[in-house]
């Protein structure tokens, strides 16, 4: 029987195929700009970029979702550059040429829940600022359907506002939806990068549109109707909701700065394969 020591090592050994095969079919040799996100597998992109050596990322800047990330970046010897200070080309901040980052779960349609590291709402603003969004993850974050092994969804909100966004919550079918606490590290509320509390809220299994025409079938919510709903409620930041849209699509919509969602995701498999789920 395998221990847990192991199990762990499996585990980190599929976050880093993942992370390796991603890096190598989406980062292309003429990208400028990079979104590199936060979390244990995104540990093992930066570890792959800088694999390729200087010769190879040298003219490539790169753009994180917070502390965490910036400091992988700056270890990893690469060119660091803060979301506001891309430059400005024709009145209009540079894209992304592509953001790598993890998930927490990832469902059948490639929407997300993000946020178990507290940093949803730059991660979602790496996100939409890139053409294209790339998910990597290990196998236990594959599922059918959103909130069946995540089970909750983290939702950044302003401290103020907490106990009435903690009605609304338990109103929406949330009644043991909470303030995070920062132990136990930290005593009291988890605090983000930008000084705002997370809420985590567990829901029933999310449906997909295929799944209920109407948005809220049996008392259980869809993905899109669940976000919306959320980011109407006065207090709510963010959402760690990915949904809608990817960046292909955005191009197709003419709806750059909203893409949301992956163009794919990379999962480390228990046997050292990748499982690719695409658009």
């Amino acid at each position: 029987m395998a221990s847990a020591a192991d199990a762990a090592a499996l585990v980190e050994s599929a976050k880093k195929a993942a992370a390796y095969q991603a890096v190598e079919e989406h980062l292309l040799p003429g990208a400028r700009f990079v979104g590199i996100g936060s979390g244990s597998t995104v540990v093992y992109v930066v570890q792959a970029i800088a694999a390729k050596g200087p010769g190879f990322y040298g003219g490539m800047t790169f753009v994180p979702t917070g502390s965490q990330s910036k400091g992988l970046i700056r270890q990893a010897g690469l060119t660091l550059c803060n979301l506001d200070e891309r430059p400005v080309v024709d009145g209009v901040l540079v894209p992304l040429d592509v953001a790598f980052d993890g998930a927490d779960e990832v469902d059948e349609d490639l929407n997300l829940i993000k946020g178990g590291g507290a940093c949803l709402f730059q991660e979602k603003l790496v996100a939409i600022a890139a053409k294209k969004f790339i998910a990597v993850a290990d196998y236990r974050k594959q599922s059918p359907r959103l909130c069946t092994k995540w089970k909750t969804i983290p939702i950044e909100v302003l401290p103020l506002a907490a106990p009435d966004v903690l009605s609304r919550l338990h109103a929406m079918g949330s009644p043991a939806a909470a303030v995070r606490t920062g132990l136990p590290s930290k005593a009291g509320e988890c605090v983000t990068d930008n000084g705002m509390w997370i809420i985590d809220a567990p829901f029933p299994p999310l449906l997909l549109p295929k799944d209920a025409a109407d948005g809220k079938a049996q008392g259980l919510w869809e993905v899109q109707a669940l976000a919306e709903e959320l980011l109407r409620t006065p207090g709510v930041v963010e959402i760690g909701l990915f949904y809608g849209f990817n960046g292909a699509q955005a191009a197709a919509l003419g709806k750059e700065k909203q893409a949301q969602k992956p163009v794919a995701a990379y999962f480390g498999l228990a046997n050292g394969e990748v499982e690719v789920q695409r658009a």
